[in-house]
């Protein structure tokens, strides 16, 4: 009986833990996906700026009522605008946004692929 109470204790230690860790991990995700508007090269939670600290407390508070991630992005969005999201949704907005790194990529290997083929021509 002794040894069952003390496991217990231990349990119920570890869960409060580990919910604490999951918590506080889901709220440094959130923050470091959010731009401090005041320092525009940090996020939230790099900042240390009076806005990025009441983010991060209006995040922490929203957790705690249930907010999931998505829901506290889509409140952020609608009071600051889609730019205090560091990734973006897809959308019409945002398409030249997502596209233009494939359509450098794809151009840059056409060009050195062109240069590729105009040298080996050349030496033959």
């Amino acid at each position: 009986m002794k040894y069952l109470r003390f496991f217990t204790i231990i349990l119920f230690i570890l869960v409060s833990q580990i919910s604490y860790a999951l918590e506080n991990n889901l709220e440094i995700k959130i923050t470091k996906n959010l731009r401090c508007l005041i320092c525009q090269g940090q996020s939230v939670h790099d900042s240390d700026s009076e806005f990025a600290n009441s983010i991060k407390t209006l995040v922490s508070l929203k957790l705690d009522e249930g907010f999931t991630e998505k829901e506290i992005y889509s409140f952020l969005k609608d009071k600051y605008g889609e730019w205090i999201l560091y990734n973006p949704e897809f959308n019409k907005n945002t398409y030249f946004l997502w596209l233009l790194p494939i359509l450098m990529f794809l151009l840059g290997g056409a060009i050195i692929y062109k240069l590729f083929i105009f040298k080996k021509k050349k030496l033959y």
